[in-house]
């Protein structure tokens, strides 16, 4: 295999992984961004909004509804931010993830909604599901190159 210039067919999966391609780390930044979006401006929509989250917050029985928004926006808006910069990606994900299991299991609970309801909750439960999935996966694999992770890495 030549070193210079290698194939993609030649190419080992931990090859790529260890970040070795401009385009994977195009792509992981990419992603990022877009895995984070609904978060960050969901984030910021509740902050317009503060009033409005905190109160459906409480119409699902939950205490605290003011620190609980306060939390909310916090995890959308900073781990989402930080993931998009690339800054403590791993701990950030993770972070969402959960954020997101607990959220879906108290605003997304299908099996304990009318049947009218049922379909689309539970579309949003599963999309919800997805996005774990993919918060995991970054989790996992890490921020690539494009990120400041890797600056601090470098230093």
């Amino acid at each position: 295999m030549n070193s210079m210039n290698p194939s993609i067919a030649n190419r080992s999966a931990a090859s790529y992984a260890a970040g070795g391609s401009s385009l994977n780390d195009t792509l992981a930044l990419v992603g990022r961004i877009l895995l984070v979006a609904m978060f960050v401006m969901s984030g910021f929509g509740k902050i317009g909004g503060f009033d409005g989250t905190a109160g459906y917050i409480a119409s699902k029985g939950l205490p605290m509804p003011q620190v609980a928004a306060l939390v909310a926006i916090v995890v959308e808006v900073g781990a989402g931010l930080a993931i998009v910069f690339g800054l403590f990606t791993r701990t950030s994900a993770l972070a969402l993830a959960v954020f997101t299991l607990v959220a879906s299991l108290f605003f997304h609970n299908f099996w304990a909604m009318p049947a009218e309801q049922q379909m689309i909750q539970k579309l949003m439960f599963l999309k919800n599901i997805a996005v774990i999935g993919g918060l995991l996966v970054l989790a996992a694999s890490g921020p690539g190159r494009f990120s400041l992770d890797a600056r601090r890495r470098a230093a």
